[in-house]
C-alpha cells in the first residue's frame, strides 16, 4: 500500500513540471529573460511545495490510520506494517514491565494488611491476658473474699500484670515509632563499647538476680547511628540473654572489627532456641515458650524491635544458637567514615 501511495505523488509531482515547463517555455517567448527566471522559479516552487504537503498529508494519515488499528494492551497481537513492529514490541515491554509492577503493588498491598490484622489480633490478645487476671483479682478483693493476709500477694499480681501491660504499650509504640520514622532519625557517631557498658551497667541488678555474670570484651569501635535504637537494640539482646540463662550463667557481649563491618555479638550459655523456631523468632510477638516467657515478663517484641532497629542503620543480623548449649545473635553494622 505504501509503495503504490509514492508512485501515485510520483506521477502527479512529474504530470505537474511537464506542465509548467511547457508554461515556461510559451513564458519565455514573450517576456524578457529576467521575469522569464523569476516566473520559472515560481512555478517550480509552488507545485513542489503543494505536492510536498499532500504527500506529508498522506503519510501522517496513514501512520495515524495504522496506529490506530494497534490494540496497545496487546500491540504484538495486533495487525501492523513492518515499520512499526519494533514500536509495538516495547510497547508490549512496558507494558509487562507495568503489568509486573501493578502485581508488586497489590501482593505487598495484600501482605500489608495480613500484618496488620494480625498485629491486631496478637495485640488484642496480649492485652486481654493481664487484664483478665487484674479484673479477676480486683473482684475478689472487692468482694471481701480475700483473707488479710493474702491481699498482699493479690495486690502483687495487679501490680506485675500492671508492669506487663506497660512494658507491652512501650514496646509497641518503640515498634511502631522506628517503622514509621527511621528516615527522620538523627544519625550520629557512636561508641558501641561505650554504650554496651552503659547498657551493662543498668542490666547488672537483673543478671545478679537471675545469678548470670556479664562480661564486655573487644575494642572502642565508633558507628553512624542514633544512640537510643542501638542501646534499645543492644538492651533487648542482652535482657534476651539473662532471661533464658540458667543460674550460673554467662552473657557475653563482644565488639570487633571484621573486615569492612563492625561486629557487635551477645552470646550466652542458657537454654537455646530449638532449630525449627529460629526463622521466627524476630517475628513480632512469637515465642519459644509462651508460658516461659510470660513467666519472666517477655513481649514477644525485643527480638522484633533489634531486627527493624538493624534495618534502619543498614545492619545484618546473624543467629547461631543450640538447643540446651546457648545463643549467639551479631549485629554487623557496615563501616562509615566516622569508624574508629
Amino acid at each position: 500500500m505504501k509503495k503504490w501511495m509514492a508512485l501515485r505523488h510520483y506521477i502527479m509531482l512529474l504530470g505537474v513540471m511537464v506542465l509548467f515547463g511547457l508554461l515556461t517555455v510559451l513564458f519565455e517567448q514573450r517576456f524578457a529573460p529576467f521575469w522569464s527566471f523569476i516566473y520559472s522559479f515560481l512555478t517550480m516552487l509552488f507545485p513542489a511545495a503543494a505536492i510536498a504537503r499532500s504527500m506529508a498529508y498522506s503519510e501522517s494519515r496513514h501512520i495515524s490510520d495504522a496506529l490506530d488499528a494497534v490494540d496497545f494492551s496487546n500491540p504484538e497481537q495486533s495487525p501492523m506494517e513492518q515499520e512499526l513492529a519494533s514500536l509495538a514490541q516495547k510497547i508490549q515491554e512496558q507494558n509487562d514491565i507495568i503489568a509486573a509492577q501493578v502485581d508488586q503493588i497489590r501482593e505487598e498491598s495484600v501482605n500489608r494488611e495480613s500484618l496488620r490484622r494480625e498485629f491486631t489480633a496478637n495485640v488484642s490478645h496480649e492485652l486481654k491476658t493481664p487484664l483478665t487476671t487484674i479484673s479477676g483479682t480486683a473482684e475478689l478483693l472487692r468482694s471481701g473474699m480475700v483473707k488479710p493476709e493474702d491481699v498482699p500477694h493479690f495486690a502483687d499480681n495487679i501490680y506485675r500484670e500492671s508492669q506487663r501491660m506497660i512494658t507491652l504499650v512501650s514496646d509497641i509504640l518503640h515498634l511502631s515509632e522506628l517503622e514509621e520514622t527511621s528516615s527522620l532519625l538523627k544519625m550520629e557517631p557512636v561508641n558501641l563499647y561505650e554504650l554496651a557498658q552503659e547498657v551493662l551497667e543498668w542490666l547488672q541488678t537483673a543478671a545478679e538476680h537471675q545469678q548470670v555474670e556479664l562480661q564486655l570484651e573487644g575494642t572502642h569501635s565508633v558507628i553512624s547511628g542514633n544512640k537510643k535504637v542501638l542501646s534499645d537494640m543492644i538492651l533487648n539482646l542482652c535482657d534476651n540473654s539473662i532471661k533464658y540463662s540458667n543460674p550460673g550463667g554467662c552473657v557475653r557481649v563482644q565488639i570487633q572489627k571484621q573486615d569492612d563491618q563492625i561486629a557487635l555479638t551477645v552470646s550466652d550459655n542458657g537454654i537455646g532456641i530449638p532449630k525449627e523456631h529460629q526463622e521466627r523468632v524476630f517475628e513480632r510477638f512469637y515465642r519459644v515458650d509462651k508460658s516461659h516467657s510470660r513467666q519472666i515478663g517477655g513481649t514477644g517484641l525485643g527480638l522484633s524491635i533489634v531486627k527493624h532497629g538493624a534495618l534502619v542503620h543498614q545492619a545484618k543480623v546473624q543467629l547461631h544458637s543450640t538447643e540446651n548449649s546457648g545463643t549467639t545473635i551479631s549485629l554487623l553494622f557496615p563501616c562509615t567514615d566516622s569508624t574508629v
